[in-house]
């Protein structure tokens, strides 16, 4: 998994490209824990390059939206593909994790 990040004023943009499971799944909690250390508390993670998600990634997802919680923030996801979609509703995970069509809409109507 390809993993960069570009700020956008109000927001950092986490870009995650590739297969997001139990080996990459460490290197996203990872990556997210530096960029929220860094001072930046609402990410939202554009999975538009995600091409496959299992429960490891989704835990991923989960450890990193609590990162961002508990530095006054919050995670949001953008641009889901269908496999990974079809992960969030089957574990109902989708009701936790609001998906947005882009990362400007994530954070825009805040």
């Amino acid at each position: 998994m390809d993993l960069t990040y570009k700020a956008n004023g109000t927001y950092t943009e986490v870009l995650a490209a590739g297969r997001l499971n139990m080996v990459s799944a460490p290197k996203l909690r990872t990556f997210v824990a530096d960029v929220v250390a860094s001072g930046s508390n609402r990410i939202v993670v554009n999975l538009g390059e995600t091409t496959f998600m299992d429960s490891s990634g989704l835990g991923a997802l989960i450890g990193c939206l609590k990162a961002a919680r508990q530095a006054g923030g919050d995670l949001r996801i953008a641009a889901v593909q269908p496999q990974v979609k079809m992960v969030l509703e089957l574990t109902s995970m989708d009701r936790v994790l609001t998906s947005y069509a882009s990362a400007e809409e994530a954070f825009g109507d805040d």
